[in-house]
């Protein structure tokens, strides 16, 4: 058996930040690196960068100035079949999934779920809305599944009360409300997805992996958020052997407000 290594990462704009992504690579070396928020159309993503560093096998989904998410990898990567490789779960074009086949035996799906704005109200907030359509969506995609798959990225919702800073504070904040909770673990469900987080750190346990950049020193008051998944088939569950969220990530210079996840498979 060999160890597959997948990492996944909300990076808000590869190109500003692609200094801290190689330094991430160098340090951890994953054979797979998911990007979420991109922030570049396929025309103008750092192809070349990730190259020199050994990333050659590339799926973009690009988008410019907004959304976006690649698949980076040593491996190579196989293509899903023409109409699922770039879901539209959200129904407006916009690029929140990218999706191939490993050769290891599963699918590959990098997710970027709407934010959904700041009022938890779909009928007076569209954003709200379209985020639990898109996640209702995910849902159905997830009840037809039918060979094993790993799901990533930045689902922007912390499902349990130990997945942020305060649950008593967040009930009424968007990412942590009753009805998100609701339609997540609705789509956990749909496939019985295991939470690979929780799978191996499991709760009351401390798991951030989002701080917002409001605040001056993100670790003095530590108010983060779980809002980063990494989520398996059964199946593929099993092969898993460790899950690290690298939260040293968020001091380096120019970092992200999200962190990068890594998971360990036996494959």
């Amino acid at each position: 058996m060999t160890v597959l290594k997948i990492a996944s990462w909300n990076i808000n704009s590869v190109r500003a930040r692609i200094g801290i992504v190689e330094r991430f690579l160098q340090q951890e070396r994953p054979c797979i690196l998911c990007l979420q928020e991109t922030k570049a159309a396929d025309d103008v993503f750092p192809a070349a960068d990730f190259n020199r560093m050994g990333y050659v096998h590339q799926r973009l989904h690009g988008q410019r100035m907004h959304h976006g998410v690649a698949i980076l990898s040593r491996l190579p990567l196989l293509d899903a079949p023409e109409d699922c490789w770039r879901y539209d779960w959200q129904d407006n074009g916009e690029a929140r999934h990218v999706g191939v086949r490993l050769e290891a035996g599963f699918r590959l799906e990098n997710v970027y779920v709407p934010a959904g704005g700041d009022v938890p109200d779909p009928a007076v907030n569209p954003k709200f809305a379209q985020k639990l359509a898109f996640v209702e969506r995910m849902t159905e995609w997830s009840r037809c599944l039918s060979e094993p798959a790993l799901m990533v990225g930045d689902f922007n919702i912390a499902p349990l009360p130990s997945d942020v800073w305060s649950h008593k504070q967040l009930l009424d904040v968007v990412s942590h409300t009753p009805v998100e909770v609701e339609a997540l673990g609705r789509l956990q469900a749909a496939h019985d997805w295991v939470d690979l987080g929780r799978h191996f750190h499991p709760a009351p346990a401390r798991l951030h992996t989002w701080w917002s950049y409001r605040s001056p020193d993100w670790t003095v008051n530590d108010r983060g958020r779980r809002l980063d998944h990494m989520w398996a088939s059964p199946s593929l569950a099993a092969k898993a052997v460790a899950h690290m969220v690298h939260e040293d990530c968020r001091n380096w210079l120019k970092p992200s407000d999200h962190v990068p996840l890594v998971t360990e498979f036996q494959v």
